[in-house]
């Protein structure tokens, strides 16, 4: 063989080593693209009462299952703060992940306190941040930085107190420290505005990150489904438009922009496959849609508008509506094919027809769709680990006004806890650690052996968990509007107490009633699945 032939056979043989070993560090990535994350953000002008809301849906099959309250702290001169970066760990009962340390930054004197979700989720200031992978250009990944994803959300919300500064500062660090993961949207939203903000990396063997950030008009709403969304910017406007020093350069030293031939696209110069991804434009064309019916989006469209104005003011019942949906009565519907005839020679949907059934089963019910072979990437998700829906609102002090709306598992089968960016403390069993294997001190467990179990013969039982979820939202909803009443009376620290209280109750109860109704799924349908 002459040394040109080695030379090659080694480079192909090293190609597939690298690229068999970063397909392992992308467990959440299926058919080449992101399973994970739906985010909806909707302007002050846009929401039912005034509030600006952000979200997200984490969507994993490895993401941890407690949430806990980490509280402000001051800190010495001196202190660090740790970075990781999450690798798959499959050592214990249930796939995981592991956080290993990769090095310090300094740490600021004075931290705010926030709610702990994998993905941190809202601070003491109601500053509030959603999150979706969208992937990017292989070739930005860069290892030579400190900070990924769920460590640059935690410090935005430790230093931060509106959009704009966490945007600010988050550019600042990724500057100095570098970004170290795949490509992230983060929509952050504070008391007036909301933002979504895309992030690559500066490219193999650099340390920095490539960004922008377009702000949602006060009366739109918008969506990030695991692609980028942001194409055309205006950095002359930059009540709407932020973005970093470098925005321009790699896009035309790597030929991915023309300026001969077009203005710069981002998503398009950075993250073009994203844009390709069926699995992302069905939800993105799903959520407009239903924000907005007389648009009339086609649905097999590559790009829609960056937002939206919704037909009517969102609510939270239309926000958990489209939380909750998987296509039925569309022709994406990756189900509405599998029929069963009655005895009186009706025609009705199968009760063993489910939108959340595992991939295994989709050879047995002859499942495709935008998705190929994993059918339709739908909103609601079997594998949800949590869901959020945060109001930050400026007519309420602190304390009351930053509320985020917290479901276990999915969606389709849970129900909304209030949990206020004041409490101080959640229910044991919100902070306990289910992935280490099912038990009953865990809250993801009971929502989770909830949907597992309704999955089974989804066309019955869903109407017995609509029976229970339903009435209950309406019931936690009538007493949230109770609670901040009586809050208003009060001083900062009864109101901590009493808000505390009243999302531990609550909590408390959803997770009974979570157990209850498994029980009697299991129940009623024994030796139905």
């Amino acid at each position: 063989m002459h040394y040109s032939s080695h030379l090659i056979l080694s480079l192909v043989l090293s190609l597939i080593v690298y690229w068999s070993g970063y397909a392992q560090e992308k467990p959440d990535w299926a058919n080449g693209v992101p399973e994970g994350c739906t985010t909806i953000t909707v302007g002050k002008m846009a929401s039912f009462d005034g509030s600006v809301m952000t979200s997200h849906t984490d969507d994993s099959h490895r993401t941890r299952a407690w949430i806990n309250i980490v509280p402000a702290e001051r800190h010495g001169r001196r202190d660090k703060v740790t970075m990781y970066k999450r690798e798959p760990d499959d050592s214990g009962p249930m796939p995981a992940y592991k956080h290993v340390p990769i090095g310090e930054i300094p740490q600021v004197r004075e931290t705010y306190g926030y709610i702990n979700t994998a993905y941190p989720c809202m601070n003491t200031e109601q500053l509030a941040i959603g999150e979706s992978t969208f992937g990017g250009r292989e070739s930005l990944i860069s290892d030579k930085g400190l900070i990924d994803c769920q460590r640059l959300i935690q410090l935005m919300l430790e230093r931060c107190t509106t959009a704009r500064e966490a945007i600010k500062t988050g550019g600042e660090l990724l500057k100095k420290y570098g970004w170290n993961d795949a490509g992230e949207c983060l929509t952050i939203a504070d008391t007036k505005e909301v933002w979504h903000m895309e992030i690559v990396g500066p490219g193999k063997g650099r340390v920095g990150a490539i960004w922008v950030a377009q702000r949602v008009p006060d009366d739109h709403v918008s969506v990030n489904a695991n692609a980028a969304r942001i194409q055309e910017i205006d950095l002359d406007n930059p009540d709407y438009f932020m973005a970093s020093d470098n925005i321009f350069d790699m896009a035309r030293d790597s030929m991915w922009w023309n300026q001969a031939t077009g203005p710069f696209r981002f998503a398009d110069a950075y993250a073009p496959e994203s844009r390709e991804s069926m699995a992302a434009r069905r939800r993105e064309w799903r959520v407009l849609s239903m924000m907005n019916p007389s648009l009339n989006l086609d649905p097999e469209a590559r790009d829609y508008p960056f937002s939206v104005k919704p037909a009517e003011k969102v609510s939270l019942e239309k926000m958990i509506e489209i939380f909750k949906d998987y296509y039925e009565g569309t022709p994406y519907d990756m189900i509405s094919h599998i029929k069963k005839v009655t005895e009186d020679g009706d025609t009705i949907p199968h009760p063993l027809a489910s939108p959340f059934m595992p991939y295994d089963a989709y050879d047995l019910f002859d499942i495709h769709g935008g998705w190929g072979d994993l059918g339709e990437r739908t909103i609601a998700r079997w594998y949800t680990m949590y869901a959020t829906i945060t109001q930050s609102r400026d007519w309420l002090p602190n304390e009351i006004g930053g509320l985020v709306w917290l479901a276990l598992d999915n969606v389709a089968t849970s129900v909304y806890i209030p949990v206020y960016c004041s409490v101080t403390d959640l229910p044991g069993s919100y902070k306990y650690p289910g992935r280490k294997g099912f038990s009953r001190n865990s809250a993801w467990w009971a929502f989770n052996r909830l949907s597992t179990l309704a999955s089974q013969r989804w066309n019955e039982m869903r109407y017995d968990v609509e029976k229970v979820m339903v009435p209950l939202q309406k019931k936690i909803f009538k007493s949230q509007v109770e609670a901040e009443k009586k809050a208003m009376n009060m001083g900062p620290k009864q109101t901590r107490d009493h808000l505390t209280r009243f999302t531990n109750e609550w909590g408390n109860k959803v997770v009974n009633e979570a157990w209850k109704l498994g029980d009697f799924l299991w129940t009623k349908y024994d030796e139905k699945f």
